[in-house]
């Protein structure tokens, strides 16, 4: 915190007002005396802050991480700032959110599946206890301008009507002043049930007149932005940006998916050997790196049948200029925030997913992704979908890609996006970029770090302390490790050494290293799998020092670490209201 900055800011919100002194009787009186109406502001030198957060992208996806799809404007931020390489996510998005936006593991604050699920478990309610204040209300009780705009999946299920109450939504107890966007998992990009604030709005125009989602709220973004700093100049924000891109239905204009026309005719076993070299050369992964075997519940490229292989690439077609059309609405974002002079200010996460690509399309792929929620996937036959091949992507399909797509955008990682054991499931790639507050330019950090870690970093750089007291409610501690210390210091000791992970009976623990996980269901098997006895799954062991990528098993080798890292997973499963474990 600046050392001018003589405010108490650890009790929120902070008096507005001081005692008076000598009260006198006339205002014209020489000794009449009134203190200065100070506006509220965080500490000199707060920077403006931008997390922007993808939805179901996995780490090898973006070719900012040596993925298929081409991200030009994440690699520009890269080139002049940092590439995380060790990011984390809880490998699903209610939790991811909730731990993002609050500094706390997602059982912790409620949030340990989506809200659509949720039960009356402290660790699974969906409610945010009221000892955890969200950032943005933190921020927002300290001098910021605060908005989001995209997807809010926080909201428990039960409050999500447009009546309320209005608790967890943004602008309600969630500390934004301004909301663009939806309420729920997903949205469809070209019809969008939408909010401003709390009231519901309609898009402005059509799919047949241009209409997008994702361009719709980079324009509201952009407006909002400039509208705060033409107004409130000497005040910083903090703008959310959480697009239902990349999640299924992969929307997109036909013509970004037509730029990459037999870009896959190769397949998914070909694309992660591809990927996995070119994440080599571009020095995201170490060179001694192995690629991660494909499961047996995955098929190979190479039996799919030949009929329906068109199928299959234009699945991934549609997908990969998803990805790209998202990533060219983010630019024109950051391009917005360099016209209006404050880029260089602002503290940019770049976000490349809330947990690892999604494998809720199921082996096929599918026109229509409600199929695989409601256990109706096996109406979708190879020639149901062959007959809808040109429609994908566009105004009619409400469509998702198959299981080895979703592998594929992972690589070199085992499994998916609910697989919260293995690295598949939970690394994304993140970039951070600010040029008043970061030295070094295009260069690769390596310590391990969390979603949890993203709000405890925000309030180190604006030099707000984690509060104590929200409302008069006394805080829980931020469970997350402040970043910063890495931004000018690549050799810096790793600080954040210990974490849980938890998704559906799915459970793994890092620990200086070492990870110890157990792999309980598969996702796209959900409505037919016999999951067994918690007791039951088998734990791998690896050490990620030596073991990117989770390529060998040393649990039959070491059977006391292993032993030691269980032990270690229950003791912070039962800190963090993980118990009891709930896979149904």
């Amino acid at each position: 915190m600046s050392s001018e900055d003589k405010k108490n800011r650890s009790h929120l919100p902070m008096p507005n007002t001081s005692p008076p002194g000598l009260i006198t009787f006339d205002a014209k009186d020489p000794d009449s005396k009134f203190p200065p109406i100070e506006q509220l502001r965080p500490p000199k030198g707060a920077p403006n802050v931008l997390v922007i957060l993808l939805d179901d992208a996995g780490f090898g996806s973006a070719s900012a991480f040596g993925g298929p799809c081409q991200t030009p404007n994440a690699e520009k931020l890269a080139a002049n700032g940092l590439r995380f390489n060790r990011f984390h996510t809880t490998a699903l998005c209610s939790p991811t959110r909730q731990a993002l936006l609050t500094g706390r593991n997602h059982h912790s604050a409620g949030m340990g599946g989506i809200t659509e699920i949720a039960t009356g478990a402290p660790g699974y309610c969906s409610v945010l206890p009221n000892s955890m204040s969200p950032l943005a209300k933190t921020l927002k009780l300290n001098g910021y301008a605060t908005a989001q705009f995209g997807k809010c999946h926080e909201v428990p299920v039960w409050e999500t009507s447009p009546m309320g109450p209005f608790d967890a939504w943004p602008t309600g107890g969630g500390g934004f002043e301004h909301f663009y966007g939806f309420i729920g998992g997903e949205a469809n990009q070209w019809y969008p049930t939408l909010y401003e604030g709390t009231t519901p709005v309609e898009p402005e125009k059509t799919p047949e007149e241009g209409y997008h989602l994702m361009e719709d709220m980079t324009e509201k973004a952009m407006a909002w932005m400039s509208q705060q700093k033409a107004l409130a100049p000497d005040k910083p924000f903090f703008a959310y940006f959480a697009p239902g891109a990349t999640h299924a239905p992969h929307h997109v204009p036909k013509e970004w998916a037509d730029k990459y026309k037999g870009k896959f005719d190769g397949g998914w076993d070909a694309l992660r050997e591809e990927t996995i070299d070119r994440q080599k050369k571009l020095g995201v992964i170490p060179a001694d790196c192995d690629l991660t075997a494909r499961p047996k519940e995955i098929a190979a490229w190479d039996d799919a049948p030949e009929g329906f292989k068109p199928v299959l690439r234009r699945e991934m077609e549609v997908y990969a200029g998803y990805m790209e059309y998202t990533d060219y609405q983010v630019g024109r974002l950051i391009d917005g925030l360099e016209k209006l002079g404050v880029l260089d200010d602002t503290l940019v996460f770049y976000i490349i997913g809330d947990n690892g690509a999604s494998a809720e399309g199921g082996i096929n792929g599918c026109f229509n992704e409600m199929g695989y929620f409601n256990g109706l996937q096996g109406f979708e036959t190879p020639e149901y979908l062959g007959a809808r091949l040109d429609k994908l992507g566009g105004p009619e399909s409400y469509n998702h890609y198959a299981v080895g797509w979703a592998h594929a955008m992972n690589t070199p990682y085992q499994w998916t996006k609910q697989v919260a054991s293995h690295f598949g499931g939970t690394r994304n790639g993140t970039i951070v970029h600010w040029p008043n507050g970061i030295k070094a330019k295009n260069e690769l950090r390596s310590q391990f770090t969390h979603v949890i870690d993203v709000a405890p970093t925000i309030l180190e750089a604006a030099g707000i302390p984690e509060p104590v007291a929200v409302n008069g409610v006394h805080q829980d501690p931020i469970e997350g490790v402040s970043m910063l210390y890495t931004f000018n210091d690549a050799s810096a000791a790793e600080r954040h050494e210990t974490q849980y992970f938890e998704m559906f009976g799915n459970r793994g623990i890092y620990h200086k290293g070492w990870t110890a996980v157990t792999k309980h269901g598969t996702p796209w098997l959900v409505m037919s799998e016999k999951r067994p006895a918690l007791d039951d799954d088998i734990w791998e062991l690896y050490d990620t020092t030596q073991d990117w990528s989770q390529a060998h098993d040393l649990a039959s080798q070491n059977p006391q670490k292993l032993h030691d890292l269980q032990r270690l997973w229950l003791i912070e499963a039962t800190r963090d209201k993980v118990l009891p474990i709930d896979d149904q």
